[in-house]
């Protein structure tokens, strides 16, 4: 089975640590989050996963080969990627923004074929947006455009999927669609995600950042704890479990303190 594997990664900018000395094994059919404060370096990790960030000091494996070493076109075969943001400064529309995942299969100005198609309607069905497949992407709501960026990612038929705070301008409906979704395909799933109740209904682990560190790992059950969350985050909650032993938190608020 093909795996990830983050070997005492550091990465530094100026004077600043980002990342120190972050070790992780990434299986290739689980739902691994990172969690962590603002600025913990869940998205620089994440870019160093999809070769945006070069690599230091450390190293990353790919089935035991240095994922430096991979080629592009075969690592975009393999990983696929949904970015925190998404700006385009062409026009194109909800079908051509898919198809273009499509493009790591493909040599130099070769045409859609008929399975591509069908891999983007798919993927879009998925995703609820086939029936604004001729709808220019510009047009569309943050949410809207959230999920066109997710059937782009399908259409590369990944082995690994990577997000970077895939929920954000999801409403709740969608929030639980979209990580069920991801969760049902039966690849490996790297997450930067911020809602921790997501995250312990949907991880299989769970990777806790704080100081460039890596502070905690292990399952929602083992993670997701009152001490976790006033040791990293600062702030007091009540956890409690449903008939799963998925956690649920709720937090405290001392409203005599301010900002």
């Amino acid at each position: 089975m093909e795996q990830i594997e983050i070997q005492n990664l550091r990465y530094e900018i100026g004077n600043k640590v980002i990342l120190k000395d972050i070790s992780l094994t990434l299986g290739g059919h689980e739902f691994v989050g990172l969690i962590g404060p603002n600025g913990c370096g869940k998205s620089t990790l994440l870019k160093h996963l999809y070769r945006v960030n070069s690599i230091q000091s450390g190293n990353i494996l790919f089935d035991g080969i240095p994922l430096d070493e991979v080629p592009l076109r075969t690592a975009a075969q393999k990983i696929a990627v949904m970015g925190q943001f998404t700006r385009l400064d062409f026009d194109f529309s909800v079908l051509e923004i898919t198809l273009m995942g499509r493009t790591p299969y493909k040599r130099s100005f070769s045409d859609d074929t008929e399975q591509d198609y069908v891999l983007a309607e798919d993927s879009l069905c998925k995703v609820g947006m086939w029936h604004a497949k001729e709808r220019s992407f510009t047009t569309l709501s943050g949410g809207e455009q959230q999920r066109v960026m997710l059937a782009r990612a399908l259409v590369q038929e990944p082995e690994y999927l990577i997000l970077d705070e895939p929920t954000n301008h999801l409403d709740i409906t969608y929030q639980l669609e979209l990580l069920k979704l991801v969760k049902s395909l039966g690849i490996g799933i790297v997450a930067a995600l911020h809602e921790l109740n997501l995250a312990a209904q949907f991880c299989d682990r769970i990777c806790v950042l704080k100081d460039s560190m890596i502070q905690r790992m292990g399952t929602p059950l083992e993670v997701i704890t009152e001490e976790t969350l006033r040791d990293v985050y600062n702030v007091n909650s009540h956890v409690d479990y449903d008939e799963y032993q998925i956690p649920h938190v709720r937090y405290k608020v001392d409203w005599e303190t301010s900002l």
